[in-house]
């Protein structure tokens, strides 16, 4: 399919998603394509990544675990192309494929509940909401806390959840979207540090890394860009904060568009966080207050809705290098 037509299909796409997002309604009768990778990656895991292994065993296992991950994901994402191609209402089913793993909309829901608990002082609602979104301990932070991992998960998802579908799907179609989020999704549920991990999930985190490097700085790019637009951010600030913030994440992708948002709204991010394994002592990013409040984490939803819209302008200049 040729850049043009995908060019017009992303853009229905991203609008379809931000209109309706993963209906209720259809997703509590059918599961949805990611709750299915990760079913087959959990599988894997219990299966593969077991301790009556060695660490050199577990390692090659958890490299067969993403080839049969990525090239299964592939596959269908093929299969789905193809028949695209052979139905009339071909172009109506690349839409609807390509908005279900965009997370846009949902990503807006969680992170404005977030903001409506803190924006009342409830701390206890406040914990909820942010618990469905990041994996750090609720009962270890306050309405402070809250609001500065509410704006990390933004900008971070903005990346994966966003961006890196809408780029891999304009570099490869169906098959390289599809994949890329079984990638993605294996990278969050096993690409960690920890002992169970370390060696299973190695290869998912490495090649996850190489996915998002892209992905990640562009994402960094539009979040400055969205905040030279809006009148409440500072977009130098935001690419200065990149530039410069970005290296002290412990992921080599994740600190572009968190250091950017620092940068746009003026406060500073990360820093040590309670995790179920204990504290991590990450350093800051950002020069600005960490004492974070509604009012920023609303304005960085503005910043995010901006930045949503800005996808459309890259694409546009894709297709008009015939990318």
């Amino acid at each position: 399919m040729e850049f043009s037509n995908n060019f017009l299909i992303i853009v229905l796409a991203i609008v379809l998603d931000a209109i309706l997002g993963d209906p209720k309604w259809v997703y509590s009768k059918i599961p949805h394509p990611v709750a299915v990778i990760g079913f087959q990656i959990e599988r894997l895991d219990r299966f593969l990544n077991q301790t009556i292994y060695s660490t050199s065993t577990r390692k090659i296992f958890g490299v067969f675990s993403a080839v049969i991950v990525i090239s299964s994901s592939w596959l269908f994402g093929w299969l789905i192309d193809n028949l695209c191609s052979q139905v009339s209402f071909g172009i109506i089913l690349q839409v609807v494929t390509v908005s279900i793993f965009l997370a846009q909309n949902s990503l807006y829901r969680h992170v404005a509940s977030v903001a409506k608990a803190c924006s009342v002082n409830d701390i206890i609602s406040a914990r909820s909401q942010i618990s469905h979104i990041v994996g750090r301990d609720p009962n270890s932070l306050d309405q402070k806390a809250i609001g500065r991992a509410a704006i990390e998960s933004l900008s971070e998802n903005f990346s994966d959840g966003v961006v890196a579908p809408i780029f891999w799907y304009a570099v490869g179609g169906l098959p390289a979207l599809i994949a890329y989020k079984a990638l993605n999704t294996s990278d969050s549920m096993i690409g960690y540090l920890n002992e169970k991990y370390a060696h299973f999930g190695w290869c998912s985190a490495r090649l996850d890394d190489l996915a998002n490097f892209i992905p990640a700085r562009l994402s960094a790019l539009i979040i400055s860009v969205a905040a030279f637009l809006i009148p409440s951010a500072n977009g130098s600030n935001a690419f200065k904060t990149a530039i410069r913030d970005a290296k002290k994440h412990r992921s080599k992708n994740a600190g572009w568009p968190e250091a950017a948002m620092a940068g746009a709204l003026d406060i500073k991010i990360a820093g040590p966080r309670h995790y179920s394994g204990g504290l991590v002592n990450d350093a800051w990013m950002g020069a600005g207050t960490s004492n974070v409040e509604a009012s920023h984490i609303h304005r960085a939803l503005r910043i995010f809705c901006v930045s949503c819209v800005l996808n459309v302008f890259w694409l546009i200049l894709l297709d008009s290098i015939n990318f």
